[in-house]
């Protein structure tokens, strides 16, 4: 790593962390167009306007009063110099006192090149109204809501270090320490219009073409257009960032997402990601600029942790796999989860560890543990173990076959086809309908199973059942989830909600470890892109015992990637 490392940043989706509260037209545009003003709950005039980061158009001087930074500046003003000069009770500028009542001032020239300053939002509806939200109307549809998530980490990051302070009273809390690309990934907003080569602040090439909602970028503000990735878009984050860190330029990453989902795409990460350099998940609560927003202090200790090599062994490379840091501590990617919304609302799971270190109120980072399980370019299904093809069953008859299907391009990349389709099954107590378990209560399975052997693709269960065992209470629709292991389709049993202890092992059901049960979702897959599906049983209502055992040495290979990662 050089002495000032180089950073990408890759923007995910519905990251609260890359979004903004909506822009409200202030009180001093409504007031300058004769507009009815905003007033406090109480119907009170609002005392201040709200202040958005906005870019000046030319230069301009501003006059301000001495002693107004803090106040008790004035207490000790034995200990400052002079001030530039004075403004008289007309408010022209001289340097020399006039008059008793003139009011001591610092004279500045700002700049357009100065960067972002805080200033009232002046901008008005085509229809000559104030804006009061995203849309110009409660519930409209998409072609009158504006965006307020920020397409790519660029702007998220200037304003951190335009406008953050760190506990030295100072600002560059980002670019002090390294420089960063920008990627747009699997973006939370897009260019709905399109966006020419020359305007773009990432490091793509050519021009943007009209993107989509819900297709090209995912958020989920305004609340009624919200939207979240598919299943196959998973591809494209993982094909992207693949390309970025197999480039060699970078000495880190950090990837940002929805708070409740960034724990998943970090293990995804862990698994899968062939590389020796530290990657970090940050999220937020709140969005960019809100009050008490948190995601700015978790980007600048990422852009710490990177900086500061902890995380490297001997040779240099990342012995502490992906991490998710938020509010000065780092979680294993395996461990974390979002328990509520709230800053500080993240906790290690499984009961064994899972906070690696953290970073102190001055900003050095510690590292006090190290995951004992396969990580990064140690994991067994990162993308230079998965092979181009692997066989998946099927069935639109009764008959269960097995072929092979194709999951990775020529070039590498995973098709989005190829992801794997892993619906996680709850179970709980007194589940029966009646007395001796009523076979009615599967029919949901058994729909799911079978639309599962429809499909041609590759697919598998998680089974959330008792803690920590992962046993299911029905024994009905255990014999449902027997029955896809027989027909080929993989089923891993975790305990439900944040288990401390381990899923029993069986034969057939692949045990899940500690692991919650959107982890192991996340490393099934993994799994079904390594393995394939496993072989079925010509009869999987009758299995022989050939088949069983060929079926429990395919289990096998899937329980030993469990046992370790």
């Amino acid at each position: 790593m050089a002495d000032r490392p180089r950073i990408a940043h890759l923007a995910g989706p519905t990251a609260t962390v890359q979004n903004s509260p909506p822009l409200v037209t202030s009180n001093k545009a409504r007031q300058k167009y004769g507009l009815p003003v905003r007033k406090n709950h109480d119907g009170s005039d609002a005392r201040f306007d709200a202040l958005r980061a906005q870019r000046l158009a030319a230069p301009a001087k501003v006059y301000v009063e001495c002693f107004s930074a803090h106040p008790l500046e004035a207490d000790a003003a034995e200990l400052y110099g002079p001030p530039d000069g004075y403004l008289d009770a007309r408010n022209v500028f001289h340097k020399e006192r006039t008059s008793p009542k003139d009011k001591a001032v610092f004279e500045i020239d700002i700049l357009p090149d100065d960067g972002l300053y805080p200033l009232p939002y002046m901008a008005r509806k085509s229809d000559g109204a104030a804006w009061e939200g995203e849309c110009t109307e409660p519930g409209a549809p998409a072609s009158q809501a504006r965006q307020s998530f920020y397409p790519d980490g660029s702007r998220s990051f200037e304003e951190i270090d335009r406008l953050g302070i760190g506990s030295a009273g100072i600002g560059n809390l980002i670019s002090s320490f390294a420089d960063v690309d920008f990627y747009r990934v699997l973006p939370p907003a897009g260019y709905t219009k399109g966006l020419p080569a020359s305007r773009r602040t990432d490091v793509g090439e050519g021009d943007i073409p009209p993107e989509t909602r819900s297709k090209d970028f995912f958020a989920y503000r305004p609340y009624h257009l919200g939207e979240a990735p598919p299943r196959p878009a998973l591809a494209r984050l993982t094909n992207a960032a693949r390309r970025i860190f197999d480039s060699n330029q970078y000495d880190g990453a950090i990837y940002t997402q929805g708070s409740p989902q960034i724990e998943e795409i970090a293990y995804w990460f862990n698994l899968l990601i062939d590389t020796t350099i530290p990657i970090c998940g940050n999220a937020a609560q709140r969005p960019q600029g809100e009050i008490s927003n948190d995601g700015p202090k978790n980007i600048t200790d990422s852009v710490e942790y990177i900086a500061s090599r902890v995380w490297a062994d001997e040779q240099g490379r990342n012995r502490a796999g992906v991490i998710v840091l938020q509010e000065q501590r780092f979680f294993a990617a395996r461990e974390v989860m979002k328990v509520d919304a709230r800053p500080g609302g993240y906790v290690a799971t499984g009961g064994h560890g899972g906070i690696l270190g953290g970073v102190g109120y001055h900003g050095a980072a510690v590292l006090h543990y190290v995951p004992a399980l396969k990580h990064t370019y140690l994991s067994e299904v990162n993308l230079s173990r998965i092979p181009s093809s692997v066989p998946v069953v099927s069935s639109s008859d009764g008959t269960i076959k097995r072929s092979e299907t194709r999951i990775r391009q020529d070039n590498g990349d995973l098709l989005e086809s190829a992801i794997p389709s892993v619906p996680i099954v709850k179970d709980g107590g007194f589940y029966a309908e009646e007395y001796f378990d009523d076979p009615a209560i599967s029919a949901d399975l058994v729909a799911l199973l079978a639309r599962k052997l429809e499909t041609n693709r590759l697919a598998g269960f998680v089974i959330e059942g008792t803690t920590p065992y992962g046993k299911m209470t029905s024994s009905v629709r255990q014999r449902v989830l027997r029955k896809a292991i027989y027909s080929g389709l993989p089923v891993v049993r975790v305990g439900r909600g944040n288990p401390e202890g381990f899923a029993d092992p069986d034969e057939y059901f692949i045990a899940g470890s500690n692991l919650t049960a959107t982890k192991a979702r996340m490393l099934l897959m993994a799994c079904l892109l390594k393995f394939g599906s496993l072989p079925p049983a010509s009869n999987p209502d009758e299995p022989t015992s050939a088949e069983l055992s060929a079926i429990k040495t395919a289990v096998a290979a899937y329980q030993k990637i469990f046992d370790t990662h």
